[in-house]
C-alpha cells in the first residue's frame, strides 16, 4: 500500500505543534492522536496503533499537543482545556489541508489525551468517532454529556483503578458507546498480544463509524 508521510508544523497561538501525517492511498478517514501526559508523537504504542490504522486505509496524524517546554511543566500536562484547544486547532488545520479536507475525522486518545479528545468532540459535531486507550475519560467532566460521536473505551483488564474511572465515564456518556476490557492487560498494554487487540478494536470502530459518516 502506498502511504504519503509528511512532517508537519501546525500554528497554535504562540506555539508550533509538530506532527507526522500519514495518508494511505484511498484513505477512508483520518484519525488524530491525542497523547497522554508525559508522552509524545514518538510513543511506540501509539505509532503501532497508527500503523495498523494505516493498513486499514485510515490516515493518521500523530502530533505533540504541547511544546517541549510546556511538557516539562507538570500542571500544563494536566491542563485538559489547553489540550482540547490544541486538538481543535489541529482538527481545523486538517480540514483546511487539500490532502485531507474531505476525510471523515476520528480521535484516538490515551491517558489525559482521551479527556481532551472527548471534550473536543463534544464541541465539534463533525468528529465522527472517538477511541480511548487506557484513558482518563472522566477528566472530560460534564462535557461527557454532550458527546454525540460513538465512543469506544479500551482498558486493560488488570488496570485496576482506571477501570473504575472508565466505568464512571461510560455511564455518563449518552452517545453510542462500548467499554472493552482487554484480558490480561495492564495500563501500558505491554503483555503479549494486548496492544494488537487494542489496534484491531480501534481499526474496526473507526472503519464502521467513519464509513457511516460518508453515507
Amino acid at each position: 500500500m502506498s502511504i504519503t508521510e509528511e512532517l508537519v508544523h501546525i500554528p497554535a497561538d504562540t506555539a508550533l505543534l509538530e506532527g507526522e501525517l500519514r495518508v494511505p492511498a484511498n484513505s477512508q478517514g483520518i484519525v488524530l492522536f491525542a497523547h497522554g501526559s508525559g508522552s509524545s508523537r514518538h510513543s511506540p504504542r501509539n505509532n503501532y496503533v497508527a500503523r495498523v490504522l494505516n493498513n486499514n486505509e485510515l490516515a493518521t496524524l500523530l502530533m505533540d499537543l504541547l511544546t517541549p517546554e510546556e511538557d516539562r511543566n507538570y500542571d500544563t500536562r494536566f491542563d485538559i482545556d489547553l489540550l482540547t484547544q490544541r486538538l481543535i486547532i489541529a482538527t481545523d488545520w486538517i480540514r483546511n489541508k487539500i490532502q485531507t479536507q474531505r476525510l471523515p475525522i476520528g480521535y484516538f486518545g490515551a491517558s489525559t489525551g482521551a479527556a481532551a479528545a472527548l471534550k473536543a468532540s463534544a464541541m465539534q459535531t463533525s468528529v465522527q468517532a472517538v477511541v480511548s486507550r487506557g484513558g482518563r475519560p472522566d477528566l472530560a467532566g460534564d462535557d461527557l454529556d454532550r458527546v454525540i460521536a460513538p465512543v469506544l473505551l479500551l482498558v486493560g483488564g488488570h488496570d485496576f483503578g482506571v477501570i473504575e474511572l472508565n466505568e464512571k465515564a461510560f455511564n455518563q456518556l449518552q452517545s453510542t458507546k462500548k467499554l472493552f476490557l482487554v484480558p490480561g492487560a495492564t495500563h501500558l498494554f505491554e503483555e503479549a498480544g494486548t496492544l494488537e487487540q487494542v489496534a484491531n478494536q480501534a481499526a474496526d470502530w473507526f472503519r464502521i463509524y467513519l464509513d457511516l459518516a460518508k453515507c
